[in-house]
């Protein structure tokens, strides 16, 4: 009981073995493209690249073949579609509904918060001040020309992310649409979608509700039998995978909306033009990671089952990265400790928060400190208030700016011990004692 309980606050790194395993199927962990060292520690703003899904996406991307036809080739496109469709509801426990491949995640929140928003009744709309702004922005233009209010959820400062009561107290019978992110992008805090799910319910029991999971989905679980929503998009490219494809899913309900589509169509098609089939393929490779993976830790055949044991385990390696950054080890000085850094939106429970950190220094300030961490080899990212995609959510936590700091599960603890010392190299450079 104790090592379980130990497990959930301050995780469970993967062995030495392992982790060398996993740092071999990605590209660039240790090094740059020019092959000089570095931490690449930016990874809620792009990723680290699975070599089987780059290699992939080369090789299917090349066929020349339309997938509409009914040549063999065709054939294994479709095929490669079709099992691309069936990795995304395993990864999202999904049943039904409609799989919708787009060049962006963000361009398909835009074409579900309209669909929802033009053809649902209701007085008012519900979002989080948190919320990326493919999701608020929509919200908010779809909210005025339709002439509803906007309600937003603020944040809470204490734990970075946003009560399940300030979202719900913003529900009525008049609410035609509840919008929440998974995990906040600044903070790493985990929204209870499923407890935000049932009591919004309850409220409406026909509340339409769209999640935005491109933040969350590479960190930790996602089971929609628990949390059954509307609408709920990754972005493969923050998930091991590539640039260019966002995948969504889409409820039974939600999918024969009236949205853009050709007409000849079924009612709950969503796809416009010809698909791309490396965006599936990619989608395939990724799963087929995670479930290799969750086989070190489960006996299980079923797929579901594998991802779930994988993805379980990438959250609980990347909690023991996360303790270490904030504590550190015998080794080196964690940031709770280090003179002249402070731990922004510091919640203590590590099973509520992605791995994601805001830092900063004392004596320098976010822009300024990116800039030193790259002296030194280190590629972070400043979240400054004057950034469109910074200002709404810096400014509900009272914060001018900080540096986001975002390693994956391919990092290792002796990644984060380089860090730290990096870090208070930084923090002594600049003058403090």
């Amino acid at each position: 009981m104790v090592s379980k309980l130990m497990n959930r606050t301050r995780g469970e790194a993967f062995s030495s073995v392992l982790m060398r395993e996993v740092k071999q199927r990605f590209l660039l962990v240790d090094h740059d493209h020019h092959g000089r060292e570095r931490l690449y520690f930016d990874n809620a703003g792009g990723s680290f690249r699975l070599k089987a899904a780059v290699e992939r996406f080369a090789q299917v991307d090349a066929i020349p073949d339309n997938a509409e036809r009914i040549h063999a080739t065709a054939v294994e496109l479709q095929d490669i579609q079709a099992r691309g469709c069936a990795d995304l509801r395993t990864i999202l426990n999904a049943q039904g509904g409609s799989v919708y491949a787009s060049l962006t995640a963000s361009g398909a929140m835009f074409d579900m918060v309209r669909a929802i928003a033009e053809n649902v009744p209701g007085t008012n709309m519900v979002t989080t001040v948190l919320e990326h702004p493919s999701a608020f922005d929509a919200m908010s233009l779809y909210a005025e020309r339709l002439g509803r209010e906007l309600r937003v959820a603020p944040s809470n400062p204490v734990t970075g992310g946003v009560d399940v009561d300030a979202i719900v107290a913003l529900v009525d019978q008049g609410t035609c649409l509840l919008n929440v992110i998974y995990a906040s992008n600044i903070s790493g805090a985990k929204l209870d979608i499923e407890e935000i799910v049932r009591r919004a319910r309850a409220v409406k029991p026909d509340l339409y509700i769209v999640v935005d999971a491109v933040q969350h989905a590479p960190h930790g679980l996602i089971d929609l039998q628990k949390t059954p929503v509307d609408g709920i998009n990754i972005a493969p490219y923050k998930f091991f995978g590539c640039r260019g494809s966002g995948l969504t899913w889409v409820s039974d309900r939600a999918a024969v909306l009236p949205h853009h589509k050709l007409a000849g169509k079924k009612p709950d098609y969503w796809d416009l033009g010809s698909a791309a089939p490396w965006q599936f393929a990619v989608l395939t490779e990724i799963v087929d990671y995670v479930c290799w993976l969750g086989g070190h830790f489960t006996d299980a055949s079923d797929r579901r089952a594998l991802f779930v044991a994988g993805i379980t385990h990438i959250e609980l390696h990347e909690r023991a990265l996360l303790a270490t950054l904030l504590d550190g080890t015998a080794n080196a000085t964690g940031l709770r400790e280090m003179k002249g850094v402070n731990v922004f939106l510091d919640h203590e429970d590590l099973s509520k928060r992605d791995l994601i950190l805001g830092i900063g220094f004392d004596r320098i300030d976010c822009t300024q400190a990116v800039v030193e961490y790259g002296k030194r080899g280190v590629t972070v990212y400043e979240r400054v208030a004057t950034s469109i995609y910074s200002k709404r959510m810096l400014e509900s936590f009272g914060l001018a700016g900080t540096v986001r700091v975002s390693p994956l599960h391919c990092n290792s603890v002796a990644d984060m011990e380089k860090f730290l010392r990096i870090t208070a190299e930084i923090a002594a450079d600049i003058g403090v004692s």
